[in-house]
């Protein structure tokens, strides 16, 4: 069977019509420019994932190259950081290279435009300038030093490299037209005074070139082939080439802009100004902090490179800005850790329950499933004893129909383990529930409706758990002109929990990640030693977020609009599923989201008969799939209809069925 081709991007597309206009291919040569001002973010995987990929696809060298011409920004910690990230998502990078490599040929090479007359020192101060320029409705008017001599000007800019003067007296414009329709035309500063120390080039320098002058100059002396960068450089381009004019060679390679749309996400911001902000502010713990957007701390969080690397993938290259869901990320990390994280059992919020017939010092190892997923994962020995920590809210005196966990008089099915019923509770002076009394039974083979998780009290390892939820309570946090970002901020972002984990994890190391088996997936932490574990939640089974959406905001749709609430939820699911498999990707999460919370209100009597779905309805079969999930989380057990489906499900040919039914 031949792969599926993949239809090109437009940028792919503006290579291939190069190539077959008689680019050799062999001069294709990509990079990623960082200013290194902070630590890269989740929008810069985008711009990371363009270049080294192109370089991948087109076998083409893409160079590392740090645009550092601003010495009061930049620091070495945030070269080392780049570099490590960029190394973490597995991409090579052919040259490491620095802007400030070619300050002496910038220099020359404007030397060279003042000769020309098309550069000239300006003296005047930064208001006077800013009025001179003009608007984009009104023109320009020519500066009291545009006409400066060349001699009086080459004087002049040599004393400002010597340091004679003070930071704002002088600055080098280059001479273009102060009544250019494009404002980045009319006379852009090439150099400015700056009297820092450079992380690199030391106290050579007090004057450092301005962007738009140095970038296009050193793609130019890297030949790089083609410069790609983000839609708020489409104004530049024009700038871009007229810098080039000056100093190209007609025998060399020219390079070529081209704009892609930036990566947004939602309840995120992405200005490494703001992210700062944070830090400085201790609103969060450092640049690498979890809840922070930035490749550091979503790698402290857990994530992995390859979910970074299918999120980038799907959510495309665009030509036109737009926003992309968090939940698509959160999506993508699920899917890959799914397929690679062992389960294995923690409890975050215990009570204590007793298995009154179960003799008390007795301790059995029992084997358990270390990842379903993967064949070669193999099993490992949990501990059971007479008396276990279950989830708090696994248990309730009285309940409907619809909770499949623990109640009065109940019976669940512990995980790995055996069948209990529930007979008695001892409660505190408060009437809170101390402890839960239970009988089991040795017959594993009774059907019952619930699975719970648990760990047994003797063994069990006391941990810290890190459990995050998203930094803004915002879907822009950034984007209301009358109020500040941080007034977004979620005062619940981080919850620090005692837990307790099966003792298997006393060998976790740094860096590991687990599906805690009905919770989510978690990591261990950078600080987190063989004495005091401690684990950052990455992400939860399910989007859960859809339902802490506040109902007063009107700037959000509501998942489930009321027409559809008025009518029976597997009805709508039923819809839903429909329509789904025809749906475009970003579309088709949206409705997932709406058919998981739909689901809530759908009982096993309402499911079943969906069970027996035509093959041919595929969408259909995959809302089933996913409302399936929904009762399996809220604690319903699997029989033999239910396996009979997953099993079905599992042999289809439709990618997106199987990859819901895996997960089932």
């Amino acid at each position: 069977m031949s792969e599926e081709r993949k239809p090109l991007n437009f940028i792919e597309q503006i290579i291939e019509e190069d190539l077959a206009n008689g680019m050799s291919k062999n001069t294709l040569r990509f990079r990623f420019p960082p200013e290194p001002n902070g630590y890269l973010h989740i929008g810069h995987t985008k711009a990371i994932g363009i270049s080294f990929g192109l370089g991948e696809k087109y076998n083409a060298p893409v160079n590392l190259r740090f645009d550092d011409t601003n010495p009061a920004k930049e620091e070495q910690e945030y070269v080392d950081a780049i570099k490590r990230d960029v190394a973490w998502l597995g991409y090579k990078w052919d040259k490491e290279l620095y802007s400030s490599d070619y300050f002496q040929q910038l220099y020359n090479w404007a030397i060279k435009l003042i000769k020309e007359g098309k550069a000239y020192v300006d003296s005047q101060s930064s208001e006077a300038m800013a009025q001179q320029k003009g608007s984009p409705t009104q023109p320009g008017v020519d500066g009291p030093f545009r006409n400066r001599s060349v001699e009086e000007n080459l004087d002049l800019f040599n004393r400002m490299k010597l340091g004679e003067f003070d930071e704002g007296a002088h600055i080098l414009r280059a001479k273009i037209d102060m009544q250019h329709p494009n404002m980045l035309m009319r006379d852009p500063i090439m150099y400015r005074i700056l009297k820092k120390h450079h992380h690199r080039t030391g106290n050579n320098w007090c004057i450092y070139p301005m962007y738009d002058w140095t970038h296009g100059e050193s793609d130019y002396i890297e030949q790089i082939s083609h410069s790609l960068c983000s839609l708020e450089f489409k104004p530049h381009r024009e700038l871009y080439d007229w810098f080039l004019d000056q100093v190209v060679d007609e025998d060399k390679l020219r390079p070529k802009q081209r704009e892609f749309a930036r990566l947004n996400l939602s309840y995120t911001i992405m200005s490494k100004r703001k992210l700062l902000q944070l830090v400085n502010d201790g609103v969060v713990n450092g640049w690498d902090d979890p809840r922070m957007p930035t490749i550091s701390g979503l790698r402290r969080r857990g994530y992995t490179p390859n979910a970074l690397r299918k999120f980038v993938e799907t959510a495309g290259v665009a030509k036109r800005d737009n926003v992309i869901d968090v939940s698509l990320l959160e999506f993508c990390i699920r899917e890959d850790l799914n397929k690679t994280a062992p389960r294995v059992m923690a409890v975050l919020n215990p009570v204590k329950l007793v298995i009154t017939n179960y003799p008390e010092d007795k301790v059995e190892w029992l084997e358990a499933e270390n990842n379903q997923e993967d064949e070669t994962a193999g099993y490992r020995k949990v501990p059971f004893s007479r008396e276990l920590y279950i989830e708090k809210e696994d248990f309730k005196e009285e309940a409907s129909s619809k909770f499949f966990r623990l109640k009065l008089g109940g019976e669940v099915r512990l995980k790995n383990a055996y069948i209990i019923k529930a007979e008695s509770v001892i409660k505190d002076s408060n009437g809170n529930i101390t402890e839960i009394h239970c009988t089991y039974s040795e017959d594993t083979s009774k059907k019952v409706k619930g699975t719970l998780h648990w760990v047994s009290i003797k063994h069990a390892i006391k941990a810290e758990v890190r459990e995050y939820d998203r930094l803004f309570m915002d879907e822009a946090p950034d984007g209301h002109q009358d109020k500040d970002f941080m007034e977004f901020i979620n005062p619940n972002s981080l919850k620090l929990i005692e837990a307790f984990v099966e003792p298997s994890l006393t060998e976790a190391k740094v860096g590991d990640r687990f599906q805690f088996q009905r919770l989510g997936y978690f990591n261990v932490d950078d600080v987190s030693t063989p004495n005091n574990l401690v684990f950052n939640k990455t992400v939860g089974l399910r989007d859960t977020w859809a339902k802490k959406k506040p109902a007063q905001n009107n700037t959000q749709k509501p998942v489930v609009n009321q027409t559809k609430i008025d009518r029976k939820a597997i009805d709508v699911i039923k819809q839903l599923g429909k329509k789904y498999t025809n749906l475009p990707e970003a579309k088709q999460e949206k409705t997932k989201a709406e058919i998981l919370k739909l689901a809530e209100n759908v009982s096993y009597e309402d499911l079943e008969p969906l069970f027996n779905t035509a093959a041919k309805k595929v969408g259909t079969r995959i809302a089933t799939a996913l409302a399936l999930s929904v009762l399996l989380k809220n604690g319903l057990a699997k029989n033999e209809a239910i396996d009979a489906f997953i099993a079905k499900a599992l042999e289809d040919k439709n990618e997106l069925l199987v990859a819901e039914a895996q997960l089932l």
